[in-house]
């Protein structure tokens, strides 16, 4: 199967293909990933899903293709609802820095395959130039989040990581590139920056991807039966109970309620 801007995102190029997202999916809820794979559920774009795509697509050149097909993203009057209004102002911002744009230069969305992990991933980067992989981010803010900095708790590091090294074989290079996030913010005013994430610490994630494909491609294949993580929404919108449950357990993920009855 050969990858395009058009069949990236279908289903058979899931099926084929591991990527960020879906090992991500995999990671949150093995259910919920299945779902998606097998076409049973699909989560609704939200609108900060929508305005970072608003800023994406200024960036790919595809601004035109994205508003065509997202007319709800207008008022009846013909002007831009708020939130993305906020998108046009985020654009404005970043494109006034120098260092911004100039991080942001290179090929767009450019789609790599790879085998990574027993597995055939697909990637596509934002920003590729000569040395260096940049993925663009629109965050609410660069606030750190359950104590940790926001690159590691949404995984950005591991997007990184996988973008790095699939990039670097499917090129035979012996090294990888240098990786970065250009990210902007929806604060008032606009917060941005470029963030690197170095070598040690994507090795570090690989070696945790490395350790969780295994399970992953046995689910993935039919080989074992994905587990429900109770908490997500497609778990909440397919629950079934089976009996009452501890006052002390409500709220905890399934997995977590295994650890707490010492359950591994």
């Amino acid at each position: 199967m050969i990858l395009t801007a058009e069949n990236y995102y279908s289903a058979a190029a899931n099926q084929k293909y591991m990527s960020v997202s879906q090992y991500k999916d995999f990671m949150k809820c093995e259910a919920m990933a299945m779902a998606k794979l097998q076409g049973t559920y699909q989560q609704k774009p939200t609108t900060a899903l929508l305005v970072g795509s608003y800023v994406d697509s200024h960036f790919e050149g595809t601004l035109t293709q994205f508003v065509e097909t997202h007319p709800e993203i207008f008022k009846a009057n013909g002007e831009l609802k708020k939130d993305y209004a906020q998108a046009e102002e985020i654009i404005k911002r970043v494109s006034k820095d120098k260092l911004f744009m100039a991080y942001m230069s290179g090929e767009k969305q450019r789609i790599f395959t790879a085998s990574l992990f027993r597995a055939p991933w697909k990637i596509k980067i934002d920003a590729l130039s000569r040395n260096k992989i940049v993925d663009l981010k629109v965050m609410r803010s660069m606030d750190r989040v359950m104590g940790k900095s926001f690159v590691e708790y949404w995984g950005y590091d591991l997007q990184l990581a996988i973008y790095a090294e699939v990039e670097r074989r499917q090129r035979r290079r012996k090294k990888q590139k240098e990786t970065y996030l250009a990210v902007a913010t929806k604060e008032e005013p606009v917060n941005l920056e470029i963030i690197c994430v170095p070598e040690w610490r994507r090795k570090e994630c690989l070696a945790e991807v490395e350790n969780n494909m295994p399970r992953i491609l046995k689910i993935k294949s039919g080989e074992i039966e994905p587990e429900r993580c109770e908490i997500c929404p497609y778990c909440r919108a397919t629950k079934e109970l089976k009996e009452p449950i501890d006052f002390e357990l409500v709220g905890f993920s399934a997995q977590e309620k295994k650890i707490m009855k010492g359950v591994f």
